[in-house]
């Protein structure tokens, strides 16, 4: 119970986020773009039409909230997926094929890793364009290192197992051999990574908006929800709590499944060993 305490309250919290975007789908008290200066700046509980209060366009905070959740996961689990999938594929043909390819595409792979993380995301999101395509684009560029120098190290490990050899003077192809002994011996890695990039993603795709470079208005987004808040932060919080608590929730959700499957999979898998 205890090695799964991180996986239960990670998947307690993502299915929070999870239900808010589904709801979004089929209701939302408001029209989260819909202004109504006559209730503006109206605080949680004064006004039983607007729960969680108004900003100061008198839009209602909850369904920007619910509508937000909709784009930060599209942004999550879209690019963390990207990323994944083309940092994998990188990381088997660098490891695979021969040693002048295998330079090329890890030293490439070290200049992307050399950026800070958001440093990088700004640069790639100035160039493939600002709003949920452009920050999906660049937050998978930013990923695919991650990942491709996963597979890469966990591939060379395991090249030398007796196995590996003895599908190779069978005469099985490399594609053969990734998918039937390479991918099975990654998979629990790869899982527990993945479920951590998707809060990484979250937290850059904030970190975009927060800054103007992400999601642009008029459209919900947590982290545009936060800068607008910063003028206003001193006389009116709650304009910033409730985004904010809504990242942190996701953020941690998606990084206690990873350390908690990172528990299940990768340390049961030694112990068995």
């Amino acid at each position: 119970m205890k090695k799964n305490l991180s996986i239960v309250l990670g998947i307690i919290l993502v299915a929070l986020i999870l239900t808010t975007c589904l709801l979004s789908f089929i209701y939302m008290p408001h029209d989260p773009n819909e202004m109504n200066i006559a209730y503006k700046f109206s605080k949680p509980g004064m006004n039983s039409e607007h729960i969680l209060g108004t900003d100061n366009f008198g839009r209602d905070i909850l369904s920007r909230i619910m509508y937000g959740s909709r784009n930060v996961l599209l942004v999550g689990i879209g690019s963390g997926s990207w990323g994944t999938l083309m940092g994998i594929v990188l990381g088997a043909v660098a490891a695979i094929n021969n040693k002048l390819l295998s330079s090329v595409i890890m030293r490439i792979m070290d200049g992307l890793m050399s950026f800070p993380g958001i440093l990088l995301a700004l640069m790639l999101v100035t160039v493939v364009g600002r709003g949920v395509k452009g920050s999906v684009i660049a937050i998978s560029i930013f990923m695919v290192p991650v990942f491709s120098r996963l597979v890469y190290s966990m591939i060379l490990d395991t090249e030398n197992l007796l196995y590996i050899k003895a599908a190779r003077s069978y005469g099985s192809s490399n594609m053969t051999i990734f998918m039937r002994h390479y991918v099975p011996a990654m998979l629990p890695r790869l899982i527990t990574q993945y479920s951590s990039s998707i809060g990484s993603a979250v937290m850059i795709e904030t970190s975009l908006s927060f800054l103007g470079l992400g999601i642009q208005p008029p459209v919900a987004s947590w982290g545009l929800m936060l800068s607008e808040s910063r003028q206003f932060f001193l006389s009116y919080p709650y304009l910033a709590v409730a985004p904010g608590i809504a990242i942190i929730i996701t953020v941690l959700g998606f990084i206690l499944i990873g350390d908690g499957l990172n528990d299940m999979l990768i340390h049961r898998g030694s112990d068995d060993e």
